[in-house]
């Protein structure tokens, strides 16, 4: 028998093996400065992943243990293409030591007589310059974890990174189990969520380089699944904790207006068409109420999660830095970049403070516009809506980094679009800013990028296999 299941499994399990050896010399063996070895090893994932998927689409169980399996082979490594862990470990000690993370700026604490943290220098110099030169922007249930990680990993950086990896790693397997079950209960095929968990950009980008934007991904899910499930006390708290680990679904709040406010999952089933749309204007009130109570709960969850650490100083700290993101920083921008260049043309200087205070405004109006002009009064719509606004956020934006399409992907898995999937692969061109000193971008790669996902888009919409 143990031969027949071994002649059945010959080829997937060959296929497991390259991909572990890949995801071995993605943690332990490449420099992000080797772009042409980058994304040589980053296309045999994505090919040997997309095969496997296809060949084991119907075995749930051997998906999930070459997932699981493809994350552990980076447990005891140090990522190798990105240096914010390096912040994170420093915060955590801080925590641990009793110092408040975003009240002081690296550069600035290390020069304080009597502070004192595990590795401090190593920490400060791994972080990089840019880290070092402001507070911490990261939220605070990203902070915790940080703090857990100090707490118990004594002296050794290693071990630190261990931990951090161990919650990142726990909360995919938990978007796994989470995300199928709501895919199901949505008629969706459950193995869908393996475009997500097997998916070589999220294993290399979070538990590869210890981005926490799976742990904010799955309070995501488990939010709208508890919702789903009519659970929506619940789901507002676990929504706010989500925001607490990172900031982003905080622009997803408009859009439950309508699910509240006619909320066709909550009623439909239990009555004819005439009388569900007579509930519906009885009730609005009622529905505008509990919306109301799911915001206060939802934002409410998050202001507790910040007074730990609360003062006047430390919330302009907070903001000061992630208002950064907006003004000063930018990198694989698209629409961003054309806007810089026609400032170039006119104004004949980068016009980032401008443009970065703007094009926040278009994102809030399309926000808006998803919000009161489409519908979201059930699941799959909300969901679908979510993702449009979350990737015109992100085509907007002056810097995408590619772990910021996390959030984006696995709305994704919820619908019938893929484009999410193309932006995984392509996104990783990125990578050729680090293969200079000077960090500088090809913008014939940063252009082919979003040429191949917005084509592919259009492509979709054009088709008909979808409808926005």
């Amino acid at each position: 028998m143990d031969l027949k299941i071994l002649q059945l499994y010959k080829i997937p399990i060959l296929m497991v093996l390259s991909c572990l050896a890949f995801y071995f010399t993605f943690g332990y063996g490449l420099d992000r400065t080797d772009f042409s070895r980058l994304i040589m090893l980053y296309a045999a994932l994505c090919f040997l992943s997309y095969k496997l998927f296809v060949m084991q689409r119907n075995d749930f169980r051997f998906l999930a243990g070459a997932a699981i399996l493809f994350r552990l082979i980076f447990l005891v490594s140090l990522p190798e293409l990105s240096q914010d862990f390096y912040r994170f470990i420093w915060d955590g000690k801080l925590i641990a030591s009793g110092w408040n993370p975003y009240q002081y700026i690296p550069n600035d604490l290390i020069k304080i007589d009597g502070f004192q943290i595990p590795n401090a220098q190593i920490l400060l110099d791994g972080m990089g310059s840019l880290s070092a030169g402001h507070y911490s922007n990261y939220p605070p249930i990203n902070q915790l974890i940080f703090a857990i990680s100090g707490w118990l990993s004594g002296k050794s950086i290693l071990i630190a990174t261990v931990i951090l990896r161990l919650f990142i790693i726990l909360a995919d397997i938990g978007t796994m189990i989470i995300g199928s079950r709501m895919l199901k209960s949505l008629g969706l095929p459950a193995n869908r969520i393996f475009w997500y968990i097997l998916n070589p950009f999220i294993i290399i980008e979070m538990t590869g380089n210890l981005h926490f934007e799976s742990v904010m991904v799955f309070f995501l899910v488990l939010s709208l699944y508890l919702l789903h499930r009519k659970k929506w006390i619940l789901s507002a708290v676990i929504f706010g904790l989500s925001i607490s680990v990172k900031l982003l679904p905080l622009m997803l709040l408009p859009l439950f207006f309508k699910y509240f406010i006619f909320p066709s999952e909550f009623a439909e089933k239990e009555y004819s068409n005439q009388n569900f749309n007579s509930l519906q204007k009885s009730n609005w009130s009622y529905n505008l109420g509990k919306l109301g109570v799911f915001y206060i709960i939802c934002i409410g969850t998050v202001i507790l999660s910040f007074l730990p650490f609360y003062s006047t100083e430390v919330f302009q700290n907070f903001m000061a830095s992630v208002g950064l993101w907006f003004g000063k920083f930018e990198f694989n921008a698209s629409i961003y970049y054309l806007v810089r260049w026609i400032g170039y043309q006119v104004k004949g200087y980068n016009i980032i403070e401008t443009a970065g205070k703007v094009l926040p405004i278009f994102s809030l109006l399309m926000i808006l516009f998803l919000s009161f002009f489409r519908n979201n009064s059930n699941l799959k719509d909300l969901i679908k809506n979510m993702l449009f606004a979350v990737s015109f956020y992100l085509l907007l934006s002056t810097t995408v980094h590619p772990w910021y399409l996390a959030i984006p992907l696995i709305l994704s898995v919820f619908t019938e679009f893929k484009y999410m999937l193309i932006w995984s692969i392509v996104v990783m061109l990125s990578y050729y800013a680090y293969s200079n000193f000077e960090y500088q971008e090809n913008l014939w790669l940063v252009a082919l990028e979003y040429m191949v996902v917005l084509g592919y888009f259009a492509y979709e919409i054009r088709t008909k296999k979808v409808s926005l």
